[in-house]
């Protein structure tokens, strides 16, 4: 069965334990927080021992088959942690974890750890037969709309309260970094009493610990989130992420830019071509969106400027173009994701507009 990862506290309260669960997700701290839950239930119900099996490489699954065969003599039931970190057990794990599943018994109680898997894998005859057998939580990412709300609650744990105005400010400060989002909270725990924290406690507390994927950027360029893409640049720039990836995602989005124009102006709906290019969901709508508003003057020079831009990372120099690529790329980023940009104004005051953007 499926379980979402809030209604586990729920589902252990009524008294039993799954013979297995699997923990999928790409948030360390939610799915370390399940796993901690779990393991808690575990041991009241009896289950004294704790097996970890790395599932990495070249594993030997038979180690598998001996830990469920194998109690100590001071334990009459064991977890056993399988924990697979790239979530590809091959033919040989494959087929032992649907043996495994499909023979648990009451004295084994059985957690796998896995990152958040494709549709393939998810489909795979594996995993259904792990979720079966058993409950598979599906740890969801917490997305930048969804902060405030989880941070009031976190915050609520240890009897603060905050404005709308201090959480929005938080949460920017700790955007795709839950793991030292917590232990921010957890300083403001240790250096304010209980009550409302204000703006200017949180600022000078928490520090800035925001992370982010470079297949972020593009998402938030298309909604026109001028600031938090602006920012998510500069943090990436900063964390030494490679320019010919994060050009390679953003070129792919002006691409998908300039054939929905195509559909538009053809009296098509974009959500053809979302079909046609076997777009996850809710991409079309942000297409539809930045179509409709970058202007045709600048759109007209988009794919021209991310081939500038790919020579000057280069090394190479290009007429009429700044030498630092990250000024240009931040340049395209802003014309994509803003409304407000005029395409024939001069690029002398670009530094000013990306502090002021």
């Amino acid at each position: 069965m499926q379980l979402k990862a809030e209604a586990l506290a729920g589902h252990l309260n009524r008294g039993r334990l799954e013979r297995l669960y699997c923990v999928s997700g790409d948030e360390p701290l939610l799915a370390e927080e399940a796993l901690d839950t779990l393991r808690t239930a575990a041991r009241a119900a009896g289950f004294t021992e704790r097996e970890v099996l790395h599932a990495s490489g070249k594993f030997d699954w038979s180690l598998l088959t001996n830990a469920a065969n194998s109690l100590s003599l001071f334990a009459q039931r064991k977890i056993i942690e399988i924990r697979l970190p790239a979530g590809k057990p091959g033919r040989d794990g494959g087929d032992a974890l649907r043996l495994h599943a499909a023979s648990a018994n009451d004295d084994v109680l059985t957690l796998v750890v896995l990152p958040r898997l494709d549709r393939t894998a998810r489909n795979s005859a594996w995993a259904t037969a792990l979720e079966s057998n058993g409950a598979w939580i599906e740890v969801r990412r917490v997305e930048r709309s969804q902060l405030p709300a989880w941070l009031r609650a976190r915050l609520a744990r240890q009897k603060h309260t905050a404005s709308t105005e201090t959480l929005e400010f938080l949460a920017d400060q700790i955007e795709g970094n839950l793991l030292a989002a917590q232990q921010e909270i957890a300083k403001l725990g240790l250096l304010y009493p209980a009550g409302e924290l204000t703006r200017e406690q949180v600022a000078e507390a928490v520090q800035d610990v925001a992370r982010f994927e470079v297949f972020d950027l593009p998402t938030v360029m298309l909604s026109g989130e001028t600031q938090r893409a602006v920012r998510m640049l500069n943090v990436l720039r900063a964390e030494g992420a490679a320019l010919p990836l994060i050009l390679w995602a953003i070129t792919e989005e002006v691409r998908a830019v300039l054939r929905a124009q195509q559909v538009i102006a053809a009296g098509r709906p974009v959500a053809t071509l979302a079909r046609e290019m076997r777009m996850w969901p809710g991409r079309d709508r942000l297409l539809e969106m930045a179509a409709a508003r970058v202007p045709a003057a600048v759109a007209a020079t988009l794919l021209t400027r991310c081939a500038d831009i790919d020579r000057l990372s280069k090394g190479l120099r290009v007429p009429t173009r700044d030498t630092d690529p990250w000024l240009e790329l931040a340049d395209l980023v802003l014309d994509v994701a803003s409304t407000r940009r005029n395409p024939t104004e001069p690029s002398a005051n670009r530094e000013t507009r990306l502090q002021t953007a």
